[in-house]
């Protein structure tokens, strides 16, 4: 083994040299062993697929850039050891050098004994507490400080689609309620205080994809796979808000909740609620699924997205299409609008993110953006001049409007970036991931806290939407968020 004759050759050589057998523990300084032969990521993944493992593949392929990255880090702290070795070594020659020029001494022995030995132990402390700095690197990339941890309180759960939830909203104006839209073809309102289902909405053919609010007036706006857009009307009355339980949990990475099995149901479905069942204004221009439709500031236009990859851009009081916005190589995946300027912002498969800006009458400008290296799934506008842009390449983006060339924030996570959320009071970004996790961040990148998983929709100054991924066997992603108490 190569270990085995490294170990021989290292005996061999301190027999014949043991001067410097103790020169080299003159300072103590571990060195990773060179003689081990590490095998290639390529070798390895083969290997893995080989065993009987109960894991998906997709976890496992996720595990092993883990493993890369980690592997990576640690290779280059091993060059920088053998560098800082080598000067070990030259620093170690050139006192022992200065010793033996002055006034022919013994640098073992007396004030030049002291003096070196001082020097040595300093630099040996430097040289370690830079290793250790080095090293701690790769651990707080993986895991934010204490400091940073937020108490996560789970205060209520909203159930009653019988499919998986696509997105959720909340209304800007009083009654405050929270908005779902379900593959299930319905979308239903609820009390945030009480978690009761208020309203429900079944006129759709086929899933919601998206809900929003109008800014001022009881109105919804819903995308669906029938292929059109609707404008409904709702009237609710919120009951009487009961007191939260007292139970709560530090948002700490090792902790995640107890997850259901498929098929564990609490219920089968709302119990009888008002359903509107016929929109006040339907939306039919497109030719494909509608994935997402926002109203523009103000509230007299609306601007939707689809798989047919154009946004269209319509009347709200005549239905009428004013615009159709076209461009992208690919199906579109989200569309946003900016919350006081006539600015929309769409994403594609295509990579790419495109801006456009109704500020002016008679010119309707666009800029592209391609700064993912895969599907971007949703951009969005903080209340500043903003875009938060997350993607399928695990990468979310905070952009500055007044300069947007490059990013001024990029944070890499482990797991594909779903629709995002930015806090508007507190400029909190919450990306819900493929992996099931909720993280906090703020505008600069830095990680503030995770939520724990769940397969359950919850409230904690925001809320998530679960859709389960049916496979071999059930799986579970978070497929949006959307902040509460931080709007309020």
């Amino acid at each position: 083994m190569p270990v085995e004759g490294g170990s021989s050759s290292g005996s061999a050589s301190a027999a014949r040299h043991p001067k410097q057998k103790r020169k080299a523990h003159s300072l103590s300084i571990r060195r990773t062993n060179s003689t081990e032969e590490r095998q290639p990521g390529i070798l390895r993944g083969d290997m893995l697929e080989g065993q009987d493992s109960k894991l998906p593949l997709a976890l496992r392929n996720n595990l092993l850039d883990l493993f890369g990255q980690i592997e990576r880090e640690f290779e280059n702290l091993y060059i920088e050891n053998i560098e800082l070795r080598r000067e070990i070594d030259s620093l170690n020659e050139r006192l022992t050098g200065d010793g033996q020029t002055v006034e022919g001494g013994d640098p073992t022995k007396g004030a030049l004994k002291t003096k070196a030995s001082h020097s040595t132990s300093q630099l040996s402390q430097k040289l370690k507490t830079t290793y250790k700095a080095s090293t701690s690197k790769i651990v707080s990339s993986f895991k934010a400080t204490t400091g940073s941890r937020a108490l996560c309180q789970l205060l209520k759960e909203y159930m009653g689609h019988r499919d998986g939830i696509w997105d959720l909203s909340v209304t800007r104006t009083q009654p405050v309620v929270l908005g779902t839209a379900s593959a299930d073809h319905s979308a239903l309102l609820w009390s945030i205080e009480t978690g009761k289902c208020l309203l429900r909405y079944a006129g759709h053919a086929g899933s919601v994809n998206s809900i929003k609010f109008h800014p001022t007036e009881q109105m919804a706006l819903t995308a669906s796979g029938d292929q059109t857009a609707h404008i409904w009307r709702y009237m609710v009355q919120l009951p009487a808000p009961q007191p939260p339980p007292d139970v709560s949990a530090p948002c700490d990475d090792d902790q995640d909740s107890s997850d259901r099995e498929e098929g564990e149901v609490d219920g089968e479905g709302p119990c009888e609620v008002p359903t509107v069942r016929v929109a006040t204004a339907t939306l039919k221009s497109h030719q494909g699924v509608v994935i997402a439709a926002d109203w523009l500031v103000g509230g007299r236009q609306v601007v939707s997205a689809s798989w047919d990859r154009a946004a269209n851009l319509y009347e709200v009081e005549t239905s009428e299409l004013v615009h159709t916005l076209t461009g992208h190589d690919q199906e579109l995946t989200h569309c946003c609008t900016h919350p006081t300027q006539r600015l929309v912002v769409t994403s594609s498969r295509d990579t790419t993110f495109r801006l456009w800006d109704f500020r002016d009458p008679s010119i309707h400008s666009v800029n592209v953006f391609q700064g993912h290296t895969d599907t971007v799934t949703s951009a969005v506008f903080t209340v500043g001049d903003n875009v938060v842009s997350g993607s399928d390449d695990r990468t979310v983006k905070v952009w500055d409007l007044k300069n947007m060339r490059s990013p001024i924030a990029t944070i890499r996570t482990d797991s594909a970036v779903n629709r995002l959320s930015v806090s508007a009071n507190q400029r909190i970004i919450a990306l819900p991931h493929d992996n099931r996790q909720v993280r906090l961040f703020d505008m600069s990148g830095v990680r503030l806290a995770r939520l724990p998983r769940s397969n359950r929709m919850v409230r904690n100054e925001y809320i998530t939407a679960t859709n389960k991924k049916r496979t071999q066997r059930a799986w579970y992603s978070t497929k949006a968020v959307s902040f509460i108490t931080s709007d309020r």
